[in-house]
């Protein structure tokens, strides 16, 4: 496989550098790199700035908003983004409800919902998970009951990220008891001003309010807010996960490849650094393979702009690497990890810290992390999806 880029690749890579350079604030740099909190108002910033250059959305057709990049632009935006501790752009939006919008919505959904996306005035949560419906998630009991011009929506949505600042929630309901469990399930777009919508936060093992339970009780959401067709909506969650699955971790593996290599080179009170330390370095070289390994994976499946099996393939491998990069940073700053400050995590935070700087985020990494091998469908479903579809199992 020839992984050398082209000319026109790299002047494309110099111009978002010089992009990056000349519109991200040095101190919204500084905690993306240091692992620092970002608000809200962080996201937003950076998502406006892109879609001032036409780059918010670049896999959106172009008529309405995209971009006609070859898929090793793509791949380059990508990881420039990352390497330039930019902020991640917030998907639940831009990146899993709009193509579903663009791809299954009518005409009017399009012209409804695309230009809060796309300015990044509408902000968006997934309404998947419910107690007990997560992995097995054909098994959701959410109900939504036609009357009239309204679905009735009663039950509750789990791990719902952001869900705190959110405008709108994409979500999976239950219309029909008939049949397979996955022939009954809608797809609706309700506004989380709604009467009737209660938003109350998980506290997840690292500390912070990431993830939330959203309470529906007899919320009315207008018929026009359905996606497609009634009872179709699993079509459309399949095709809304493909998305959120084969989105590219290289970028972000490198860089923690980067923060390892950082910190294991630190002189510690011996004297030696832990780049010195055989084991150590053997495991950051194991770890580096398989990230190797990773990338031309991805490389591989580049030009496919509908990911089947291979979506589900690197979403185990990319997961498990970010988890077991995030195991090597724990062990890397030592005892310094545990207890961890959750407030030195806030950029601002002048109090003395325990450890040094690098230390402060890697054991909220490190729990957050655990979630990888789990959203987005768990990598033990993952496997099942693979077995099926490659195996023929």
């Amino acid at each position: 496989m020839d992984i050398q880029f082209r000319d026109g690749d790299l002047a494309f890579q110099a111009e978002v550098r010089q992009f990056i350079g000349e519109n991200l604030p040095a101190d919204l740099r500084d905690k993306v790199q240091h692992g620092l909190h970002l608000d809200k108002e962080d996201y937003v910033f950076w998502q406006r700035k892109l879609n001032e250059r036409g780059w918010f959305a670049p896999h959106w057709p172009v008529e309405l908003g995209g971009v006609e990049w070859r898929p090793t632009q793509h791949y380059i935006f990508q990881n420039e983004l990352v390497e330039g501790y930019c902020p991640p752009v917030m998907p639940f939006g831009v990146r899993m409800v709009a193509p579903v919008i663009f791809t299954y919505g009518s005409a009017e959904q399009k012209q409804r919902f695309l230009p809060g996306i796309l300015d990044s005035t509408a902000w968006w949560c997934q309404g998947y998970s419910e107690p007990g419906s997560g992995s097995d998630l054909a098994s959701l009991q959410t109900k939504a009951v036609r009357e009239g011009d309204h679905y009735i929506v009663n039950g509750t949505k789990t791990w719902t990220t952001l869900a705190q600042f959110s405008d709108w929630i994409f979500c999976l309901v239950r219309t029909s008891n008939q049949g397979k469990p996955q022939e009954g399930i809608s797809f609706l777009l309700i506004d989380m001003k709604s009467p009737g919508i209660e938003v109350t936060p998980i506290i997840t093992i690292d500390g912070s309010h990431e993830v939330n339970s959203v309470f529906f009780t007899d919320v009315r959401v207008p018929v026009e807010n359905l996606i497609g067709e009634e009872n179709d909506g699993w079509t459309y969650a399949k095709f809304l996960l493909l998305f959120e699955r084969s989105n590219s971790l290289t970028g972000g593996l490198k860089q923690q490849l980067h923060r390892l290599r950082t910190i294991a080179d630190q002189e510690r009170a011996n004297g030696a650094a832990l780049s010195a330390d055989p084991g150590f370095a053997a495991q950051l070289a194991d770890y580096e393979v398989q990230l190797r390994t990773y990338e031309f994976l991805e490389l591989r499946t580049l030009g496919n702009p509908n990911p089947g099996a291979e979506a589900s393939y690197l979403k185990i491998i990319g997961t498990d690497l970010q988890q077991l990069a995030s195991e090597l940073t724990l062990r890397a700053v030592a005892h310094y990890g545990n207890p961890y400050i959750r407030d030195a995590l806030v950029h601002g935070y002048n109090q003395p810290a325990v450890g040094p700087d690098y230390a402060a985020p890697a054991a909220p990494q490190y729990f957050n992390y655990r979630k990888t091998a789990i959203y987005a469908g768990s990598n033990e479903i993952q496997r099942n999806i693979l077995s099926k579809a490659v195996l023929g199992m």
